[in-house]
């Protein structure tokens, strides 16, 4: 076996230019497969960074009815829905791979907070509760947080984003001062930030928008104070962080069955059901499956080409060296042998081919990268399964050439010139 490797590269080391010429096809299919695989993994990875958002783990489970958020403002409080007491939190925090959860109650509505003669057009007033900026990963900028005092005593204070404080101060500080929410006095004890910033790439207007959507300033309040500025007794969502985005699925829909266990509704259409962003991404990247699968076919079709090419040499291997075959066979070799040792060359051309391909592969993803500011997703899967499969191209095609050479008649190969 080993003589014929070495026989197979001593071969291709004396041709190297017609070698060279015959792996083209193979080079060029493997790495126009590494560069689509690695475009696809990269372009996956970008719309789910988009959607969820870099070390954003975190799942939103809200009461819906049908398929649309449940809109308190409008349709008043659900008759059948309990508030969400510490024993269902805990319940909620012993589901796999949940770290932490959090209630809270949201409202976007327009021009309800003031500060001044300046409004927050747009923006989302929530009420939360202790745990709430823990579980969603926010630090204080400035100021400070919600101490349990607040809660119990019922303080109106409140804590901005950094998007509502530049709304609403326009760069001074908005620690200390006072706003209005429905006309309502708060006090700003401090100002929030994510503790990881994430800005996502927006590569067209959809992009823009679907961040834009997600970027409106926020009002944070305590929950105790919720009903002075809104309703009593009025059902909460739940926020709750997981280990990491893998689990967001599972884990979401699993604390979604655990709050609609304590329904008693009469309407079977109100029940909570996850904000699943990471769903979400995973249905868009499914939506251009179809479109990538035939890119890759088509890539496919060169290393179809590439197989002929080298079935055609390994034919013409053959015929000039059938002095050398008959050689062979006059001194006793067998048919096994000479089909071995012309299987294994164009097995060896093919998987050398298929090395080089993969380099191109690399480079060229990394140029695709560069030019459309996607990331790099080089899958060793797809580089090990193309070298594979290049060397089983070099098996199949080399079968006919081998088959050829291991039948030739060594008294007529002896006398061929």
């Amino acid at each position: 076996m080993f003589e014929n490797v070495r026989l197979s590269f001593q071969g291709i080391w004396s041709h190297k230019m017609r070698s060279f010429l015959t792996m083209l096809g193979i080079i060029i299919g493997i790495a126009a497969i590494i560069a689509i695989v690695s475009t696809i993994r990269g372009t996956n990875e970008q719309i789910k960074q988009n959607l969820v958002g870099a070390g954003e783990n975190t799942v939103e489970i809200a009461l819906y009815q049908g398929e649309w958020q449940y809109e308190m403002s409008y349709q008043g409080i659900p008759a059948g829905v309990p508030l969400i007491t510490e024993d269902v939190l805990d319940s909620i925090r012993e589901i796999d791979h949940v770290e932490n959860v959090a209630r809270y109650m949201i409202r976007q509505d327009y021009n309800v907070v003031y500060h001044l003669n300046t409004g927050l057009s747009g923006g989302y007033v929530t009420g939360v509760d202790a745990n709430y900026f823990d579980t969603c990963n926010y630090i204080m900028k400035e100021g400070r947080g919600f101490t349990e005092a607040d809660f119990k005593a019922f303080r109106k204070v409140a804590i901005l984003d950094e998007d509502s404080e530049e709304a609403l101060f326009q760069g001074e500080s908005a620690v200390g001062k006072t706003i209005e929410i429905k006309q309502e006095p708060y006090i700003v004890i401090g100002v929030v930030t994510k503790a990881k910033q994430f800005e996502p790439t927006i590569n067209s207007i959809e992009d823009y928008y679907m961040y834009a959507q997600t970027s409106a300033g926020s009002v944070y309040v305590p929950d105790s104070t919720w009903p002075i500025i809104y309703q009593y007794d009025e059902p909460q969502n739940v926020v709750i962080r997981v280990e990491n985005t893998d689990y967001m699925t599972a884990a979401g829909k699993a604390c979604a069955d655990l709050l609609n266990a304590n329904l008693s509704v009469s309407d079977d259409t109100i029940q909570y059901k996850a904000k699943d962003l990471l769903e979400q991404a995973q249905q868009i990247q499914e939506l251009s499956a179809s479109t990538n699968m035939m890119l890759i076919w088509i890539a496919g079709i060169s290393l179809i080409v590439g197989g002929i090419g080298v079935m055609n040499i390994m034919l013409v291997s053959v015929t000039e060296r059938t002095q050398e075959i008959g050689l062979k066979k006059a001194i006793g070799a067998r048919k096994t042998k000479i089909l071995a040792q012309f299987l294994t060359e164009a097995a060896v051309l093919t998987c050398l081919g298929g090395l080089l391909g993969v380099l191109a592969g690399v480079v060229l993803a990394y140029v695709i990268s560069y030019l459309s500011g996607t990331p790099v997703a080089i899958s060793v899967g797809a580089a090990v399964g193309a070298v594979i499969f290049s060397m089983v191209i070099g098996i199949v095609f080399g079968v006919f050439p081998s088959y050829k050479a291991a039948n030739l008649n060594p008294i007529d190969a002896l006398r061929h010139e």
